[in-house]
């Protein structure tokens, strides 16, 4: 399992410690992993058209690189 750090706003640190604490999760980094499992189940065609578009412009600034 790969483990990650993130920085959250105090509110939204406060409201993850409050879930954990009424018995939503069981710790904060379970918390962390169903948010984050939601987002990507519900989002996949647009993170694949962001990564896409990204993969795109750093070959073009890499095609315009070579060019100069």
């Amino acid at each position: 399992m790969k483990t990650i750090q993130v920085e959250l706003p105090d509110r939204l640190a406060e409201l993850l410690h409050e879930m954990v604490r009424e018995g939503w999760f069981q710790s904060e980094e379970e918390a962390v992993r169903a948010a984050l499992f939601e987002f990507l189940r519900r989002h996949p065609r647009q993170l694949a058209e962001r990564f896409q578009m990204e993969d795109i412009q750093w070959a073009q600034q890499l095609g315009q690189n070579h060019d100069s």
